[in-house]
This record gives C-alpha cells, sequence and structure tokens, in this order.
C-alpha cells in the first residue's frame, strides 16, 4: 500500500472561470437586475462542482429582488416625492455594494450583501 492511497483528496477550490462568472453575475445586476443571476443560479443549482457559483448567484439574486421590491415601493412613494430619494439611495446602494460584491466574488470570497432579503435559500 502506498502513501497516497490513505490521504483524502483537498476539498475543490473555485476555478478561476467560477470566480470571473461570479463577478459577472453581481456586476451585471446593475444594468440587467436579477435576470442574470436567476439564470446563472437555475443553470448551476444542482452542480456541487459549483457551490461558490450558485451561492454568489443566489446571494446576488436575493440582492436584486430586494432592490426590486424597493424601487415598486419607492415608485409608489413617489407620489409624496420621497420616493424619487428612496429609488436615488437603492441606486447607489445597487452600484456601490454590487462592485463590492464583484470584487470579493473574483478573489474568491463568499459575500454577504448587508441587506438582502434571503428569499432563495
Amino acid at each position: 500500500m502506498t502513501s497516497y492511497e490513505n490521504h483524502t483528496p483537498p476539498p475543490p477550490t473555485n476555478s478561476g472561470d467560477d470566480n470571473t462568472l461570479a463577478l459577472l453575475v453581481h456586476l451585471s445586476g446593475i444594468l440587467l437586475g436579477f435576470v442574470v443571476p436567476l439564470i446563472v443560479w437555475l443553470v448551476n443549482k444542482d452542480n456541487p462542482n459549483k457551490a461558490f457559483l450558485n451561492d454568489q448567484s443566489k446571494e446576488a439574486l436575493n440582492f436584486q429582488l430586494t432592490l426590486l421590491g424597493v424601487y415598486i415601493i419607492g415608485t409608489i412613494l413617489s407620489l409624496i416625492l420621497i420616493g424619487v430619494l428612496i429609488n436615488l439611495a437603492a441606486w447607489v446602494a445597487c452600484i456601490v455594494l454590487s462592485i463590492m460584491a464583484g470584487l470579493a466574488a473574483q478573489k474568491g470570497e463568499y459575500y454577504r450583501y448587508p441587506f438582502a432579503v434571503r428569499l432563495i435559500k
């Protein structure tokens, strides 16, 4: 018996392609909303080798769905003018947090948005 037979393999690491795709999933939310994270999550949700990509696409999807709710509330409240400020704040948060999440994902780090309703678990 050789020494490598009892050796357990290291846990799978994220591939550079998964990190890049996770970066694009987070950044796509700035222009395309929840569409790209939803597609990436649906394609990869049953693939255990894509755990990092699956997690980050779910995280981006939850954040974009939360923002969609905020935008709807802001639009309704635009009748009393506060909605414009709500939508502006949500837009700025979307840009800043999506960039932060994308940069973390590019490094292979799991990112959690500070405010996101976890609808997809």
